[in-house]
């Protein structure tokens, strides 16, 4: 089904002149009335693009460029809508792809990218179709030219519709405020009251007015060490691994990436983001199969729209979505509600969260009901997992050390990657010997 609605959906774009209706098992999943280019990107990926599509339109003697590219603030990590059309047929080219990313450099974050829709009209003897299998890939004949056509169409075409507004102050009902006068009003300097006598090398108290007495207990008040409160132990020691029974429970944090702490065996360094990761993703998999998860009501529910192929990959994921804390209805054409979340996923963006789960799982193609929730427990620990410079304390160290050390697999991520390490005593001892 969805390599039907990827063909589909290129299809479509191509022809927006034409009406397409696409049914599955009797059911109508899309209705697309013929119109323009413009409606036609809507009608597919939802109305709220519609807001962020710049038009484009040159036409050189190498070649011509029309459609669409999307403004910086509609760029995103996951599920971008990233389409080339080539005389009518869809086709990928890394290194046109550069230059359109190019053209936003130091206008979106880096590892986002913007929607573009992007159509060359170019003479059929000045390509190759036959260098791939699949037909997607096409070789141009003056390809750095159209490169560089492409990488200056797509910076005009935000260079007008991306100007800074003008911005507008209403001065209507605004408080009268006297402009000063340095002839009238004359400044008067507060007058300063200190003791001539103090000496600060002198440890006694003799000499030391009551105001700078206040001020000194003050300061001592001010800047005396409060005693941090320890933090109880997640798990009792008899229950705990050897290494982690034996571990420093003061923990160092390297350039807001890496836990530190002293082991018996050495010093052991953890990825925060992976240890994390992996911690966040045996508890996904442990509240689907216990059904059970505290959910946090939206006070104004939000809709969201996703393309055909998204749509289906989330209407096969919304039961176990339900079981991890959302709560998402299908609305139909594409559109869901959007009335409460995961009550413990703290600072992070939910709707950017199930787009990017969305998109994961559309890439990876899942088909078995244990893939599907290995895909969603993915994608849900990579994006709520902490983050890399994010600033942790000891206790928020310590406990993530007890729960890495409590999952099934403390050595690696679930996508394979190393979570820790140990520098033994002895090599620090050659490396300092």
């Amino acid at each position: 089904m969805n390599n039907i609605l990827t063909a589909f959906e290129r299809i479509v774009l191509v022809y927006p002149d034409i009406s397409f209706t696409l049914y599955s098992n009797q059911q109508e999943l899309l209705n697309l009335r013929a119109g323009s280019l413009r409606q036609r990107i809507v009608d597919v990926f939802g109305k709220k693009l519609s807001q962020d599509l710049l038009p484009v339109d040159v036409n050189t003697g190498l070649c011509k460029i029309t459609g669409f590219v999307g403004k910086p603030e509609s760029a995103r990590k996951k599920g971008v809508h990233d389409y080339f059309f080539v005389n009518g047929r869809f086709m990928k080219h890394s290194y046109f792809h550069k230059a359109v990313v190019g053209a936003y450099e130091r206008l979106v974050p880096e590892g986002m990218q913007a929607p573009y829709f992007l159509y060359f009209d170019v003479a059929p003897s000045n390509i190759d179709v036959n260098i791939h299998p699949t037909k997607t890939e096409i070789k141009f004949e003056y390809e750095q030219d159209i490169f560089q056509v492409l990488a200056a169409a797509v910076k005009d075409a935000l260079g007008k519709f991306c100007g800074t507004p003008t911005i507008v102050f209403d001065t209507e009902g605004r408080p009268d405020i006297p402009v000063f006068d340095p002839r009238r009003d004359a400044i008067q300097m507060p007058p300063v009251h200190y003791n001539p006598s103090y000496n600060p090398f002198n440890t006694g108290h003799g000499n030391t007015s009551s105001v700078t007495s206040g001020a000194s207990s003050q300061s001592e008040k001010m800047f005396m060490p409060v005693p941090e409160p320890t933090a109880p132990s997640i798990f009792p020691d008899e229950e705990l691994p050897p290494l982690i029974s034996e571990k420093s429970p003061e923990h160092y944090q390297y350039k807001g990436r890496y836990i530190m702490t002293a082991v018996k065996s050495g010093l052991m360094i953890i990825d925060q983001h992976r240890a994390d990761f992996r911690i966040k993703y045996e508890q996904c998999l442990q509240r689907m199969k216990r059904q059970q998860s505290e959910t946090q009501k939206l006070l104004f529910p939000e809709v969201i729209q996703f393309s055909p192929s998204e749509t289906v990959m989330m209407q096969r994921f919304l039961p176990d979505m339900c079981a991890m804390g959302f709560d998402v209805s299908d609305l139909g054409g594409g559109s869901f509600a959007v009335n409460g979340v995961p009550a413990d996923i703290g600072g992070v963006d939910p709707f950017l969260l199930l787009r990017n789960i969305v998109a994961d799982a559309t890439e990876r193609g899942t088909s078995s009901s244990g893939e599907m929730h290995a895909a969603l427990a993915l994608s849900m620990a990579r994006n709520i997992a902490i983050d890399y410079g994010q600033v942790l304390t000891n206790e928020e160290m310590e406990a993530v050390v007890n729960e890495l050390f409590a999952c099934s697999n403390v050595n690696y991520t679930p996508d394979g990657k190393a979570v820790l390490c140990i520098l033994p005593q002895y090599d620090i001892e050659q490396l300092l010997g």
